[in-house]
């Protein structure tokens, strides 16, 4: 058997090193992509612009698809910036469903790993609570109260899943974070259903006066 030199050895490795670099950087740019997309479209459908919403998440499965393209043929770049990328994925969709249709999207029709599923869950809970505030300023507290309710909702499901914690151990911290979120948001609404409470009774007593000076006028008329 022939014995290689080092460089021989190395020399060998520069083919595959170069593709897997070039696999990198495509796989790179995507993700960065399906990032961007996510959060313009999420800022999209906090505008309400619903049509522009879809057109980013539709955009953001094209780059999806490539990406499960690269992994099913590579499965070891599965990397922390893969993962993130999908998270960000779900929470678009997870956000768009419930808001349009008020229902959670099948993970099985997203392509959807269950641990990029459950964090993008997670991570939902921060921006209905920036609807939730939005929905305050815009004096609608129902759809406020809409929103606390499915981040209860996601939350109280999200600490059920306990091998889930294994799994994926960001999930705590984001739990963490989620329960802060929603204490917050219940008081900001609290805040606001007793102000709206105490600005209708005041209204209440300025139209009684008002009536009462009415009735007094009347008398003196008379």
């Amino acid at each position: 058997m022939k014995k290689l030199a080092l460089r021989e050895i190395i020399d060998g490795f520069q083919g595959e090193l170069e593709e897997r670099a070039r696999l990198h950087e495509e796989m790179a740019t995507i993700t960065r992509r399906i990032t961007f997309l996510s959060k313009h479209g999420i800022m999209a459908i906090h505008r309400g612009a619903m049509e522009e919403a879809k057109s980013k998440l539709r955009e953001m499965e094209e780059a999806r698809n490539r990406l499960e393209e690269m992994l099913s043929l590579h499965r070891d770049l599965f990397t922390g910036f893969v993962k993130v990328a999908l998270q960000e994925y779900a929470e678009a969709h997870i956000l768009l469903a419930l808001v349009e249709q008020g229902k959670y999207p099948n993970p099985g029709e997203l392509k959807m790993p269950a641990i990029s599923y459950i964090l993008g869950l997670a991570d939902s809970v921060g921006e209905f609570r920036r609807r939730a505030l939005s929905s305050l300023l815009d004096d609608d507290l129902k759809e406020a109260e809409r929103c606390l309710s499915l981040m209860e909702e996601i939350y109280g499901a999200l600490i059920s899943l306990e091998k889930a914690y294994v799994l994926a151990p960001e999930l705590r911290r984001k739990c963490d974070i989620a329960r802060r979120v929603i204490e917050a948001t219940m008081s900001d609404i609290m805040v606001e259903d007793r102000s709206n409470s105490l600005r209708r009774t005041i209204k209440l007593l300025e139209e009684r006066v008002g009536e009462l000076k009415r009735e007094e006028k009347g008398q003196k008329l008379s």
